[in-house]
């Protein structure tokens, strides 16, 4: 896979978020995009997975020589959040089943795989609500991160994470780079960031 960003630029009413940004993100490359809080990096990484239409500019994911179409590259994408939510009415085990209704993991793993990745497996059958804010990014990290999915965007992922688990996350995020694009949104290199492609800046026009 690979984007192609052309000095896009998004705005909402007449504020501009962030423009004129122009870069190329390839197969296998981890790219950070960095900036203050406000400074529009969850934007920009809405506008690569395709659910925000930059305001200027031009921005095309290509596979395989063609063109894949914007209402199907969500099919492409797995995304961590701040303001992902998980179903806390749902175990563990049936917030992996249900998000394993839309998306494959890779490598074959299984949701039993998955729940000792997240290193949560006396927690499989606990309710959602139960968990700490810490357990919880966990699981939104482990869903996003092995999803086969070509392009994976991670925003501020160490957030509630103590040092033992970012540990953990970047241990997990370097076992699972290979063949797709890695984007991670931070305002902190040293916790949240692995071996970086390229880093960008975002600035605030606010």
């Amino acid at each position: 896979m690979r984007i192609e960003v052309e000095d896009i630029g998004k705005r909402f009413q007449k504020e501009w978020i962030f423009k004129g940004i122009s870069i190329a993100l390839e197969n296998n490359g981890v790219y950070s995009i960095l900036g203050s809080n406000g400074s529009g990096k969850s934007t920009f990484l809405q506008v690569c997975s395709g659910y925000l239409t930059p305001s200027s500019g031009r921005i095309s994911w290509l596979k395989n020589d063609g063109k894949i179409e914007i209402d199907k590259v969500y099919k492409e994408v797995a995304l961590c959040t701040p303001y992902m939510t998980l179903y806390d009415d749902f175990t563990l085990a049936e917030n992996i089943q249900f998000f394993l209704s839309f998306k494959k993991l890779r490598n074959n793993c299984t949701l039993d795989d998955l729940v000792e990745l997240m290193e949560l497996s006396k927690h499989r059958d606990k309710l959602l609500r139960n968990f700490s804010s810490g357990m919880k990014q966990r699981v939104k990290l482990s869903l996003a991160i092995v999803s086969q999915t070509e392009l994976l965007l991670l925003d501020e992922p160490s957030s509630h994470l103590d040092a033992t688990s970012i540990d953990w996350y970047k241990k997990l995020l370097s076992n699972h780079l290979e063949n797709r694009i890695t984007l991670i949104a931070s305002n902190s290199e040293q916790s949240d960031l692995v071996k970086i492609t390229q880093s960008l800046k975002i600035m605030d026009y606010k």
